[in-house]
């Protein structure tokens, strides 16, 4: 393969037949960076990686350039330059050994040496192939997942997006640049993600063997269409939910449900009813985990909803389906009952707050996204301060209970501090009259007072479970809000969310793990996700919430899934080990662990 090679596969234009590497991707591609110097061109991660490392012929250690111990010491030879030029840059270390005396006398050892670290470019590398007319990308993925049973799994995107970089090989650049600009917004998403989209606008479905025999054109076409309804829905779910921030924005897998239907009716005029409806179903979808387990069946089931009907009736029906799967929505006090930022229900609190004229303590003005300035950025507030609770021998859960839970700007949330309610709640209401009802704090005076937490957390749990009920009536009114209108449905009798432990609880955890995203992309390597939720695929319900985790590993086909848990109890770290996931306890740690990783 040239060094001029665009992607991952060997193509014969000859037969048509294009072979993708599946298996050992990170092994060859690190030896094509070191033999040629350069990284190829499909390759998106850290470049410095594949430059200057250095072999010693007297002790045959490798290392990476260290300019004090390196410089102008001859026995380190660079490595890339002396595979680049071959036998005539095994001719010039031997030029430069013959002119130092005592080198000269070593001269028949380190030009051995120097002939077998040349010699790795002829390695013949035996290869396993998968082939066959019949191997849908369904099956090799299997077949590699059954025989790599102890490695890291391949997802079925990989294959597909290895395909499709194979015949178009700016795919991977063009959509690593649409990534970054949504980055840049605040929200970060995957690959595999975008390529979901992708598929449904092209296709109609959510598996990805479908994509396998689509034209180029269409993809690019395709990932067009994606782009712009993913932008727009970004905007509706911003402007009309509140919901402005990667670490609030819940249901990403509604997203390539919803850009199949905006892909098919198109983008403009889109009335206020129509748009009402598909942020109810959005809502909805994301609240009780619509796809939580068994994502690409669901996503199909209701792709197959809106291909059956029409764009008139498309999102009555997936209404109804919502109605069919859950029963009754309608939102009760124990639903906020969850506890951490990673509960389910957190981001409806951040939506109440940004829609419902919430108002800060501090300034008594209103808690809209637009709101400017650096410290007017809304932090989450402990109403009852968390070291007050322990000393009264509150539990985590307890302590960080969602309905413990306010929204505040920086500075009042930094003025407030550790002040208990019975003692700043009078001086607020003094103050702003109404900005403590506005973010849903009883009125009661009896139960501010910490000796009655119970009681508070219960009657604002009632004042929230009223405010959500409200708010999602304005989208879709009763009767369809409370129960579907159809007489042959029966709605079950709505439950409480389940609560799976773990989950980031302060903004100082929030702000250590931010920093070590940004350490990562900074070295070159995939943001982690806040608040992942494991999901039990036999139940579809959650099982834990990891602080900050990569499920397909820091470099996504090559390592094991990791999460890093900050202050969790051992529940929480025996659970993320059960369900697949390496763990680490501390910033540092995972810095170190990456380091090893990458060496």
């Amino acid at each position: 393969q040239s060094n001029k090679a665009a992607h991952r596969g060997d193509n014969d234009p000859a037969s048509g037949i294009i072979k993708l590497l599946l298996d050992g991707q990170q092994r060859i591609t690190s030896l094509y960076g070191i033999i040629r110097g350069q990284e190829p061109c499909f390759f998106d991660g850290n470049a410095s990686v594949f430059t200057g490392l250095y072999f010693n012929v007297e002790n045959e250690e490798f290392a990476f350039y260290m300019p004090m111990k390196m410089a102008k010491d001859p026995l380190w030879i660079d490595v890339s330059s002396l595979m680049s030029h071959g036998m005539d840059g095994l001719g010039q270390c031997i030029a430069r050994f013959s002119q130092d005396p005592d080198l000269n006398s070593q001269m028949g050892l380190y030009t051995g040496r120097l002939t077998q670290v040349l010699g790795i470019r002829d390695i013949d590398l035996h290869t396993e192939e998968v082939t066959g007319a019949d191997k849908s990308i369904e099956i090799v993925v299997d077949i590699f997942n059954q025989v790599n049973s102890g490695g890291t799994k391949l997802s079925k995107g990989d294959l597909a997006f290895a395909k499709i970089c194979s015949e178009w090989p700016e795919c991977r650049q063009r959509m690593q640049s649409i990534l970054a600009r949504w980055e840049d917004q605040g929200f970060v998403f995957n690959l595999d993600w975008l390529l979901r989209c992708v598929n449904t606008v092209v296709t109609g479905e959510a598996k990805f063997h479908h994509l396998h025999n689509v034209p180029t054109s269409e993809i690019t076409s395709g990932l067009d269409t994606a782009e712009q309804c993913v932008d727009y829905l970004l905007n509706l779910i911003g402007g009309r939910l509140g919901l402005d921030h990667d670490r609030v924005l819940f249901g990403r897998y509604t997203f390539p449900v919803m850009v199949h239907y905006l892909g098919r009716r198109g983008l403009q005029d889109m009335g206020r009813d129509e748009q009402n409806k598909l942020l109810f179903w959005y809502l909805n979808c994301a609240l009780w985990g619509r796809y939580s387990g068994s994502t690409e069946s669901i996503i199909d089931k209701d792709l197959k909803i809106l291909e059956n009907g029409n764009l008139t009736t498309g999102l009555d029906d997936l209404i109804t389906e919502l109605h069919l799967w859950h029963g009754d929505l309608t939102i009760l006090p124990d639903h906020f009952s969850g506890w951490s930022l990673g509960a389910r229900f957190y981001p409806l609190l951040y939506l109440l707050t940004r829609t419902q004229d919430a108002r800060d303590w501090g300034t008594g003005m209103p808690l809209k996204a637009d709101l400017l300035g650096r410290m007017s950025r809304l932090e989450v507030h402990h109403i009852f301060p968390k070291a007050q609770l322990y000393k009264k021998g509150y539990q985590r859960a307890e302590v960080n209970a969602l309905s413990n839970f306010c929204f505040l700007t920086k500075t009042t949330n930094l003025r407030i501090s550790d002040e208990l309610p019975q003692s700043y709640f009078p001086a607020v209401e003094a103050a702003h009259p109404g900005a403590l009802h506005s973010q849903w704090i009883p009125r009661d005076e009896t139960r501010w007072d910490i000796d009655n937490y119970p009681d508070f957390l219960k009657e604002r749990r009632k004042l929230l479970a009223d405010a959500a009920n409200a708010f999602i009536s304005t989208l879709l009114p009763s009767p369809a809000f409370s129960a579907c209108s159809s007489p042959c449905i029966e709605a079950p009798t709505p439950s409480a969310a389940p609560q799976a432990p773990g989950g980031i609880v302060s903004r100082e955890e929030e702000a250590a793990l931010v920093e070590l995203n940004a350490w990562m992309l900074e070295h070159g390597f995939p943001a982690g996700t806040f608040n992942h939720e494991v999901i039990d695929q036999n139940t579809g319900q959650p099982v834990v919430i990891l602080d900050l985790a990569w499920p397909d590993g820091i470099q996504q086909g090559f390592s094991q899934p990791v999460a890093v848990l900050l202050d969790e109890e051992n529940a929480t770290l025996k659970l993320a080990n059960e369900y697949g996931f390496r763990y680490v306890t501390g910033v540092g740690e995972f810095k170190r662990y990456v380091g090893e990783t990458m060496e």
